[in-house]
């Protein structure tokens, strides 16, 4: 899920409120793999370097980067 998410912000080029929320709550259950990880970082860069735009007002984009990947 986390991978489609990205995809689409890129795609958009807007992280909406929605997906943001979507993005924490999978974080929040620390089921993901690797590569999931690899493409949150691109997604945290491109927002940080202004290529994708939040939608969300609020500075809790990836406020915890989770730094070991856990499968199901």
């Amino acid at each position: 899920m986390i991978r489609t998410l990205v995809e689409s912000a890129f795609q958009t080029g807007y992280l909406s409120v929605e997906s943001e929320g979507l993005l924490q709550q999978v974080l929040a259950t620390k089921c993901y793999q690797p590569e999931d990880l690899s493409a949150l970082a691109a997604l945290y860069d491109a927002v940080r370097a202004g290529k994708i735009k939040r939608e969300a007002s609020s500075s809790n984009l990836l406020k915890e980067f989770p730094t070991t990947p856990k499968s199901f």
